[in-house]
């Protein structure tokens, strides 16, 4: 959740020069920029085996022997993954975690930022910590980690149980399963992927493999009492905490719900689904024939179909209206409530409402150049890189991020100037 009240909408134009930090260090990485525009970073080779970050032109106090996947989390702290003596941690706003590891990766942030999970390897063996607090308990094997929405709880699929890598009866028996907070489930199972917390913090949901040939969705560790023939990433519904997921049967998809089926529709596939804020709705991307994709809504398709792909389904923050991204021949589209806006582009990304739902914008790229299009209008500037715009809290003003001409720009406009 970005607080974005607190931001500066008055200011309309806000520049740092990018290209000198060129001719300051002996190498500039891709620029990132802070939620707010406030901000832009990069990380910078000072010396021989010396890297440090840049932000705003200012360098961090500490440098470190090796920096990567440089990001700022929602509440605009700068972080990122840093080497000092061989041993690998994160940074948060130049300054590093107390706890130090083998190698850490793929951090992950609470939705207002205040939490931060990174998986970790010490010693070879596997856990996540949050906010430099490990977990207790570490394994041999951990994927699909998942941090809840607020922070306060961290999950993955664990390996329990050893096997050799030829041992196909102790597979078969079961190895894996899912750990909430490094506390893994008593049940084991064949394998086990993606898994989601429900809200409250209480529940854990993950895919799960019962045999070779069967496979179903676990809650705290209690598999449903039907199985099917391949399931995908469960999802918990707001409103009374039941699970929902896609499951194929007899060859074709639909969403089930607790282990019984939740929409009558069929479909070739079925994926990502997401509820609104509030529970109401329910969105997911199918394929009503094969090599045709579209979203449902409630179990209905769109009319509007896309021959590669579709993806990043959203709800307006009131829940009434659903944007995704279509590829057709090549081309991206916007999808707004079924309706494909007239321009096609070489790339576009996850479309964001206004607070009030009444707006869509998205970034997008053409000719290798990035702009924004705000309800099918395109704004009259381009950029040499963009990121996602940002809707003031009433609606009115849209914040652009943009490099152009060397320098990292921030931009604030007047919705209505773009989208009339």
């Amino acid at each position: 959740m970005q607080h974005s009240d607190h931001w500066d909408w008055d200011s309309a134009h806000k520049a740092i020069p990018f290209s000198p930090w060129k001719g300051q260090f002996e190498w500039v990485e891709e620029p990132q920029a802070s939620p707010d525009g406030e901000t832009v970073a990069a990380i910078v080779k000072t010396g021989d085996a010396q890297f440090n970050v840049c932000a705003n032109g200012a360098i961090w106090e500490t440098p470190f022997e090796k920096i990567w996947h440089l990001r700022f989390a929602p509440d605009s702290r700068l972080t990122a993954i840093v080497s000092d003596s061989g041993e690998w941690t994160l940074a948060v706003d130049g300054v590093p975690w107390e706890n130090r590891f083998g190698y850490v990766w793929e951090p992950r942030f609470s939705a207002d930022g205040t939490s931060i999970a990174v998986k970790f390897q010490q010693d070879m063996r596997y856990g996540m910590a949050v906010n430099d607090a490990p977990w207790t308990t570490t394994f041999a094997n951990m994927t699909c980690a998942t941090l809840s929405a607020d922070g306060r709880r961290s999950a993955a699929a664990v390996q329990v149980e050893n096997f050799g890598e030829a041992d196909i009866a102790a597979f078969q028996k079961g190895a894996f399963s899912a750990a909430l907070d490094g506390q893994p489930w008593d049940r084991r199972f064949v394998n086990v992927w993606n898994m989601a917390i429900s809200p409250d913090g209480r529940k854990l949901a993950a895919e799960v493999r019962l045999t070779l040939y069967d496979y179903t969705i676990a809650v705290n560790g209690e598999p449903w009492e039907r199985t099917f023939n391949c399931v995908w990433e469960p999802v918990f519904d707001p409103r009374d905490g039941s699970v929902l997921a896609p499951v194929r049967q007899a060859g074709q998809w639909t969403l089930a719900r607790d282990g019984s089926p939740a929409w009558e529709r069929r479909f070739v596939q079925l994926w990502h689904p997401v509820f609104s804020s509030d529970g109401a709705n329910l969105a997911a991307i199918v394929a009503p024939s094969f090599g045709t994709w579209t979203v449902a809504v409630n179990g209905t398709p769109w009319r509007s179909t896309f021959n590669e792909l579709v993806s990043d389904a959203v709800f307006s923050p009131d829940g009434k209206r659903v944007a995704a991204i279509g590829k057709k021949n090549g081309s991206y589209h916007i999808i707004v409530d079924d309706s494909v806006w007239s321009q096609t582009f070489d790339m576009a990304w996850p479309p964001v409402f206004s607070p009030d739902g009444r707006q869509a914008a998205a970034k997008v790229e053409t000719k290798g150049k990035y702009t924004f299009a705000i309800d099918g209008r395109l704004w009259n500037g381009q950029a040499d890189a963009a990121w996602d715009p940002v809707f003031s809290p009433d609606g009115r003003k849209i914040l652009f991020r943009t490099i152009e001409n060397g320098s990292y720009v921030r931009r604030v406009l007047s919705v209505s100037d773009i989208a009339g």
